[in-house]
């Protein structure tokens, strides 16, 4: 099918060293990449189940379902790049066991039907994750689907036009998804059970500034809202029934209420899981050998607070860190995390974690309503920012962030002054 490329087959004979990818992400392939920058010569091959060459994520919840996008212009690399740098792709594969040979690893593949094994001498775990699904009636319907990779964003394109939509949590994939359906006319409907908007995500102020801005694109936004089934009628979804009784119209379901990490290969090697696997400040995980990358792993900071992140940069970030441990070069200084969510016409970037702050700082101009910037500290020092169609705050906090600046709320009360001119004079 289209995507494929030479190589993506099962070998016969086992290769003995190299490094062995699973998956072939974002954060596979700048590993991959990042191998070769720094002089790496060995073998390196990426295996994953998915048939296509590896591609971006964020454009799946937005460009690809307004035609904005197409497969070809979604790949990280072409076909070209992999046979160049010497990377061996293995597509259309599953690795259903792993374990622990020596100093090396022994993989089972499995393809079509046929099962080989291949051995190598570094593993690196980019299995990603998941779709959570629900466990109600209905729910294992063909037009319920989730969003996760490119062969689930074509499922629901072909659904899109056939109906109202329903979308079943109000997280970053589901706002997404629903600002993209509004955009090309069809009538949405936001299902969530909590109080506001993206959960322990982003702060209350800018949740509530999603909320009217979702509400006023003609979303339906139903908070504090429990799914009881899905309702069907002659082989059709018509609508999704809650647990007051009402019924919410729908000839499409997208639920959206997180994912669960891969991590059953760590469990097989005996590495410590909490949520994903558990990794280290080089990403590597509880047996000092395997590593873990990108939407799979769990980081351990040095103050011990554990957390995955779902973002493109983290995939870099941590693909840079894995790189330099098995080519045995200097590791990057990792930068504060970044996130970015393109919701219709609302942009929201978020630098640093937001959480265990002491106190918020909202700032807006009066003359720009749309602009709005939350500022997270602790103890008195800037830990992370939210920011709202607001592109030069959030480049100037995150380099500011970057560099070790760690201002007061004091020093960034001031609204009438730009943050970039606050900044200044701010030393770390």
């Amino acid at each position: 099918m289209a995507g494929e490329c030479p190589g993506t087959s099962i070998p016969e004979a086992p290769a003995s060293n190299g490094v062995g990818v699973v998956g072939a992400s974002h954060a596979a392939v700048a590993l991959a990449d990042g191998l070769r920058s720094a002089g790496y010569t060995g073998a390196i091959t990426l295996i994953t189940h998915e048939s296509h060459l590896p591609y971006q994520r964020p454009p799946l919840s937005k460009a690809l379902l307004k035609g904005e996008a197409t497969v070809d212009s979604l790949r990280l690399r072409d076909a070209k790049h992999y046979e160049d740098n010497g990377i061996e792709l293995v597509l259309d594969t599953e690795v259903t066991a792993a374990r622990r040979i020596g100093d090396g690893y022994t993989l089972e593949l499995s393809s079509d039907g046929r099962t080989s094994e291949r051995t190598f001498g570094r593993l690196v775990l980019a299995t990603g994750a998941r779709a959570r699904t629900l466990d109600l009636p209905g729910a294992d319907h063909p037009d319920v689907v989730v969003l996760r990779d490119l062969d689930d964003a074509h499922g629901l394109l072909s659904r899109l036009g056939a109906g109202p939509v329903a979308v079943i949590g109000g997280g970053f994939i589901g706002l997404e998804v629903a600002a993209t359906a509004r955009a090309l006319g069809l009538d949405v409907t936001v299902i969530e059970a909590a109080d506001r908007l993206l959960g322990r995500a982003v702060g209350p102020a800018t949740a509530e500034t999603l909320l009217a801005a979702h509400r006023a694109m003609g979303t339906a936004v139903e908070l504090g809202a429990v799914p009881e089934a899905v309702v069907g009628s002659d082989d059709r979804i018509v609508g999704v029934r809650l647990d007051d009784g009402r019924m919410i119209p729908a000839t499409t379901v997208l639920v959206g209420v997180g994912a669960n990490p891969r991590i059953e290969l760590a469990e097989q090697l005996g590495l410590e899981c909490d949520g994903g696997v558990v990794v280290d400040d080089r990403c590597l995980a509880s047996d000092g050998r395997t590593l873990a990358i990108g939407d799979c792993a769990v980081h351990v900071s040095s103050t011990g607070r554990r957390y995955r992140l779902e973002s493109v940069d983290n995939a870099t970030e941590q693909a840079a860190v894995a790189a330099s441990v098995i080519a045995g070069t200097e590791a990057p200084r990792r930068q504060p995390p970044w996130f970015w969510s393109d919701q219709g016409d609302q942009k929201l970037q978020i630098v640093g974690l937001v959480g265990g702050h002491t106190s918020v700082l909202v700032r807006q101009d009066p003359d720009r309503p749309r602009r709005k910037v939350a500022l997270y500290f602790r103890d008195d020092e800037l830990i992370a920012a939210e920011c709202l169609n607001s592109p030069a705050d959030f480049m100037v906090l995150r380099s500011a962030l970057g560099r070790g600046l760690r201002p007061s709320p004091g020093e960034l009360a001031d609204t009438s002054v730009p943050l970039k001119k606050l900044l200044a004079p701010v030393r770390a």
